[in-house]
């Protein structure tokens, strides 16, 4: 069986429905955030201000390499992993792509707690509604490369995960 990519916006639901998808498919569950930051002693927030963008996005790759290889997992990415082809193509080749989005308003409210948002910590409200919409535009055709798409604003991650269930059963990735 093919891996389960789920890739999105921070603030989707990536997580909270990967873990609930496998669950549900009995697969194993991999939230790469929390293996890079397991794999290199500090959390990503500590990365970006110790080392910069540069060398967390380097360890992303190369835990994306890592899990890429395995099989029958559910994975959930980072905010910014689409942005490298190389994670995209490493994580496709063995995987369906599954992108979860959200309304910027939504992703504001669920993304206020500040300390573990390195891209958006330091800004006011105004500015971080700002930030999001530049960063989701930013991203937006990356996102659109998955194989499909679930608005999780007005649904609760089960929900979420009825959808993309039905998805990969309709389209042959599980068994009805």
């Amino acid at each position: 069986m093919r891996n389960i990519v789920i890739i999105g916006f921070m603030g989707t639901g990536k997580t909270s429905t990967g873990r609930i998808l496998s669950n549900r498919l009995g697969y194993a569950f991999i939230d790469l955030d929390q293996k890079i930051e397991g794999d290199n002693h500090m959390t990503i927030p500590e990365m970006f201000r110790q080392h910069g963008e540069d060398y967390f996005r380097n360890c992303e790759t190369k835990a994306v390499a890592e899990v890429a290889k395995q099989k029958n997992i559910v994975i959930s990415t980072g905010g910014g992993t689409v942005k490298r082809a190389e994670n995209m193509t490493m994580l496709r080749e063995n995987g369906v792509i599954i992108s979860l989005t959200a309304s910027p308003e939504t992703i504001l409210r669920r993304t206020e707690r500040k300390g573990k948002r390195p891209v958006l910590d330091g800004q006011d409200h105004g500015d971080r509604l700002k930030a999001v919409i530049e960063l989701m535009e930013s991203r937006r055709k990356l996102y659109l490369q998955a194989d499909f798409t679930v608005d999780t604003s007005e649904h609760s991650p089960m929900q979420v995960v009825n959808e993309i269930h039905h998805f990969l059963k309709r389209r042959g990735y599980i068994r009805a």
